[in-house]
């Protein structure tokens, strides 16, 4: 499918744009960037209460935001935003519209989750830790049923959710329910797009782009190095054997497609259950914008699918 109409009609507000940095550091180009992210319709917050509190981690407080529906159902999601792991906050779409409308869908108590980035020296395993931290203390609230709890993350917070599902694995822990991973980016070297997959991207411009430097930066940013990686780091390098059920969502319009796809080969092999979902014309970080593009409003049913099936 060609790029989202909607979207291809706002390219022209990113043109002569730098890269992904550039527009965060830059005034005009973030300005120019959240012109291009001006979704159809305003979103409006669903019927769910939004409480700010702090849970208790190895490195400190661990900032968490509580999305309440007005009828719960005894599930629950620990849910972990994306921004490469050096960028993104409590209050970005994919964070606080991400966790109020799957709790309105779902019926379901989400707990987004405010992880140190990788910035001023913090490095891995450190958002690894506060991601477990806030596992450990949503598990122990007695908030949700017995094993009706799920895991899931966006991008980077798809590392950060897998590596937590991983560690519980490996010290005899519950699991989860089931993971929920949106786009994710959990291998180092990242898998090539195939020759067909790499034209279709030539429409988006750099700015929208992973290209294998900024990949290779991400990654050295994060765990301090690119070479003898911890499996837990990028953990589509580690055994998935015994993972719960999961449930990829993919963006057509990715770089980082191929490890979502691979990450799906990778769990049929290991024998875990899985399913995935391809939101057509959809750039990388789609949930970033609100459910008034059907293809977003899709992919939140699918994953809201995923937490009362």
């Amino acid at each position: 499918m060609t790029l989202d109409p909607y979207l291809a009609g706002r390219l022209h507000h990113l043109e002569g744009l730098g890269d992904r940095a550039m527009a965060r550091s830059d005034p005009e180009a973030a300005r120019c960037f959240a012109e291009y992210h001006r979704d159809p319709a305003e979103w409006r917050m669903p019927d769910v209460s939004v409480e700010d509190r702090s849970v208790p981690g190895p490195h400190g407080e661990v900032p968490v935001r509580i999305y309440r529906p007005r009828e719960q159902s005894g599930r629950a999601l620990l849910w972990l935003h994306g921004g490469g792991f050096m960028a993104g906050d409590l209050d970005m779409p994919e964070a606080h519209t991400v966790g109020s409308e799957l709790a309105a869908r779902a019926q379901a108590l989400v707990v987004s989750v405010g992880y140190r980035l990788a910035v001023d020296g913090v490095r891995y395993p450190v958002p690894v830790d506060d991601a477990y931290a806030a596992w450990t203390w949503l598990a122990g609230t007695g908030w949700a049923e017995a094993g009706a709890v799920a895991l899931g993350g966006a991008s980077a917070g798809s590392a950060l959710a897998l590596s937590t599902a991983l560690r519980l694995r490996d010290r005899g822990l519950p699991l989860p329910r089931s993971v929920l991973l949106a786009y994710p980016f959990v291998h180092f070297p990242s898998p090539a797009l195939d020759a067909d997959g790499a034209a279709r991207m030539e429409v988006l411009p750099p700015v929208l782009r992973f290209t294998p430097e900024s990949i290779e930066a991400m990654v050295r940013n994060y765990v301090g190095r690119v070479g003898g990686l911890p499996a837990d780091a990028m953990p589509g390098a580690a055994d998935l054997s015994g993972l719960p059920a999961t449930s990829i969502l993919l963006s057509e319009y990715d770089d980082l497609r191929p490890s979502g796809e691979l990450l799906a080969r990778q769990l049929e092999e290991s024998g875990v259950p899985h399913r995935t979902y391809l939101a057509a014309g959809m750039p990388h970080g789609h949930l970033n914008r609100g459910p008034s593009l059907g293809e977003v409003d899709r992919s939140l049913a699918f994953f809201a699918d995923a937490l009362t099936g």
